[in-house]
């Protein structure tokens, strides 16, 4: 997820500023688990509302469809009010989805319980980094994003595994429920901790669609939808695979979970260190290569320990893209950042919503073969359209 960032600095009068940015980082933590705990609890939550895995995947879609709308709004609206008041309702919203999700006894009050998570990680990523900026001095501002990005690598590491092993032993719905007494002590502790940030000048909409007017940006926004999309077919659907080739149990499948989130901290770094000389190269070799790893796992997956191998490399291979492109972010939209970040956290969040609803109809007519190979075909096209990065260079901006 790549958060929004503003040039504007204010300074704040913050008693202890790091909790601030703590109480910020354990609300990232609980958005991406909350968001993503569908995938390793698909097949009992399709179950028990009677719904197919493929209708259960649409819990991801609509939340990010939420997101979508929530992202492009933020700015416009929070810019009338306090950033303190408006990140706790959004955490409110938050505790309010998850205890709508446990009690859900239907497909529709599950969907509309996702509906309002949605609108908590479209808001609450969008204002993040520009948060933070209010928060703490200027020279503190990339040690803050750094931990505030901690909190997304591991949750994004441990949510899938953890969720999947509980699952088992307290059922899907006590997984959730098991995450509302966290959510409620970060509302409390953000009650605490963040300091009045009064309202601001309020930003356009129409400068952030403004943005794609510019032909790099079009293209870049292309590029990664048909990434992210790609990706997201696959990874929602990465359970009934596993179950119906790899044949694996729970505990099993936890331990592949977990490899696959381990190896995001591994993907993360190498890519830190190689953007700097090879932005362009890598944006467009990773999609790619993530393709041609989930096609193997489709030549491999009756075979365990292959399948966890290749799990591993595409967790590090799919943890590489969001830096990538938000390093590109920074490079290509550097005069308009806090707009431009809104721009890639609706079109993020547009595309997991598509990829998502994209895989599970292959998966629901077809098979969870075709929804791979779908995930595929969108990778190797955003490949393609990133190219050698001519197309989404702004360096003349």
């Amino acid at each position: 997820m790549i958060a929004t960032a503003t040039n504007q600095q204010i300074d704040a009068a913050t008693p202890n500023p790091w909790s601030a940015v703590g109480s910020m980082t354990l609300c990232v933590s609980m958005l991406i688990a909350s968001e993503f705990l569908p995938v390793s609890l698909l097949t009992p939550i399709a179950a028990d509302l009677r719904a197919t895995e493929g209708m259960a995947g649409q819990a991801i879609s609509i939340s990010g469809l939420f997101a979508v709308v929530t992202s492009l709004f933020i700015a416009t609206i929070s810019g009338r009010f306090d950033r303190r008041h408006v990140l706790i309702v959004l955490t409110g919203l938050m505790l309010a989805s998850l205890v709508l999700i446990a009690e859900a006894q239907t497909f529709a009050m599950l969907m509309a319980a996702r509906a309002l998570l949605g609108i908590t990680i479209g808001g609450f990523w969008s204002l993040a980094t520009a948060t933070i900026m209010r928060l703490v001095p200027e020279d503190s501002v990339p040690k803050a994003l750094g931990i505030l990005y901690t909190g997304n690598a591991v949750a994004t590491a441990f949510a899938a595994p953890i969720g999947s092993y509980l699952g088992g032993i307290i059922g899907w719905r006590g997984v959730f429920w098991a995450l509302t007494p966290i959510v409620a002590l970060n509302l409390v502790w953000q009650c605490m901790s963040l300091p009045a940030m009064p309202a601001q000048t309020v930003n356009p909409v129409g400068k952030l669609f403004g943005l794609l007017k510019r032909r790099h940006v079009a293209f870049a926004m292309l590029g990664v939808m048909l990434t992210f999309a790609g990706a997201f077919a696959t990874f929602t659907y990465l359970r009934p695979f596993l179950e119906s080739y790899t044949r694996v149990n729970v505990p099993q499948l936890s331990v592949l979970l977990l490899g696959l989130g381990i190896a995001a901290f591994a993907g993360t770094y190498g890519a830190s260190v190689l953007l700097g000389r090879h932005l362009y190269r890598l944006m467009s070799g990773l999609p790619l290569a993530l393709g041609a790893v989930t096609l193997s796992l489709l030549a491999v997956g009756h075979v365990f320990w292959a399948v966890a191998l290749a799990l591993i490399v595409w967790g590090t291979l799919n943890s590489a893209i969001p830096v990538a492109w938000s390093t590109w972010l920074a490079k290509g939209i550097r005069d308009e950042p806090e707009s431009g970040g809104g721009l890639m956290v609706a079109a993020i969040q547009l595309s997991i919503m598509l990829g998502a609803a994209f895989g599970g109809l292959l998966l629901d007519h077809i098979s969870v073969a075709a929804t791979f190979i779908g995930g595929t075909v969108l990778l190797v096209l955003a490949s393609l359209i990133v190219g050698n990065g001519n197309r989404i260079n702004g360096a003349e901006v």
